[in-house]
Parts: structure tokens; sequence; C-alpha cells
């Protein structure tokens, strides 16, 4: 069994491995979120245990990555953040369990234990497929957006880009949280390619008489909203 580690406290992420790997696990560490991101996204777990708070992107941000590509490898939340609004944030981004810190080593043991019973597939987490803001809805699974009664297929990027969008609506995301959300797979594309890709998405969800739902804003990237 793999598990990912992503934690930026190396007093606690290092012993942690250490027990871990004495108990038969493989164990990758990353101590920033963009490098556990790019692990996330690049290798194949069968558990990733996240930090809450970390360097560039959060472990929640990791965890809404995953999940935005249907990814549904267990996730582990480790963090000093305790109160119920904060588990109901990581439990809706997608997490399987939580467990604040300070923790006993056996408990955390014993979840690892249940959380790697489940089989990691897309019938055991099963994926939303259909989602919708306002007029627009998407069918990810047939590459399908609805918009005034009209059907509009979509190529895969552009099923994945829209998907993401309509996850994070009323958001500014940023050109690079996009990158890693929608290109996670494959190397980063050139600056223009986005885009381009936002440019032919863009023509087909917003023909001429319907208002426009996806906005630039200059420096930053791109939000979805009305």
């Amino acid at each position: 069994m793999r598990i990912l580690l992503v934690d930026d406290e190396a007093e606690l992420a290092e012993p942690l491995s250490r027990v871990l790997t004495r108990q038969g696990y493989q164990v990758d560490i990353a101590t920033d979120g963009q490098v556990g991101s790019q692990l996330a996204a690049d290798a194949t777990y069968d558990l990733l245990i996240l930090d809450w708070m970390l360097p560039h992107y959060s472990g929640l941000e990791i965890c809404q990555q995953v999940r935005s590509r249907g990814d549904a490898t267990p996730v582990l939340f480790l963090t000093a953040k305790d109160t119920l609004n904060d588990r109901v944030e990581g439990l809706d981004a997608g997490a399987d369990d939580y467990l604040v810190k300070p923790f006993e080593l056996r408990e955390l043991l014993a979840r690892v234990r249940a959380l790697l019973r489940r089989p990691p597939t897309l019938e055991a987490a099963p994926r939303v497929t259909r989602l919708q803001y306002e007029d627009l809805a998407l069918d990810e699974a047939n590459q399908l957006a609805y918009r005034q009664d009209q059907t509009i297929e979509l190529s895969e990027k552009e099923t994945q880009l829209l998907s993401y969008l309509l996850r994070h609506p009323d958001q500014v995301l940023t050109r690079s949280q996009i990158h890693q959300a929608v290109w996670a797979d494959a190397e980063e594309p050139a600056s223009n390619v986005l885009a381009a890709q936002m440019r032919l998405l863009r023509r087909k969800i917003e023909p001429s008489g319907t208002l426009p739902l996806i906005h630039t804003v200059y420096g930053k990237g791109y939000r979805l909203g009305s």
C-alpha cells in the first residue's frame, strides 16, 4: 500500500513516516502543497494524508483538485483546525476522515487501516457527473453541456475546464490553480493554451443572446458567475 503524506512539520512528518513504514506501507513525503499536489497528480496512491495549512496549496485545495479529476483515493486530514465549520468544510471538499492534532498514534493507525480497507474506486465514492449553475448544466460522463434547451458537445479538455469552473462558482480561480486542476496529468501547457481553451469554451456555452458566465479577471485568472 502506498501513502502520500503532505505535512510541512518535519518533527511530525518524519517520525510518522517511519511508523507507517514499519507497518508495511510505502510512504512518500511532501513538505509543501505544490509538491504534494504534483505528486498526487502524477503517481497512484492508496491513501492521501494531508495537513490543512501548507505553503502554496492548502490540504483543502489539494483535496479539491483530486476530487475534481474524479479521483476517489481516500483522503485523511491531519489538522489543528477543530471547529465544526472546519470539519464540515473539509468533508465537503471530499475528505473521507478528519483527525485533529495532537492525536494518539494508535487512533491514526486505526483510521489508516479503516480507510485502506475501502476500495479506491469510483464505485466506492461515486463521482458527481452532473453540475449546474443557473441555466448552464454539465453532464461530465457524456461530455455534454446544456443551456437554454440547447445541447452542446464538448471536448474532453473543455469538459474538465467547465467542470472545474462549475465546482468553484463565483470564485476567482488563478491560472495556476486551473493549470493544476485541468492539466495535472501532463506537463503544464504554454501560457496561451489556457486562454485559447477558454475562448473555445465560451463560444460554445455563451452563444449570441445569452448572458456571459465566464469572466476574465485581469491579472489573476477567471471567474464563473453571472
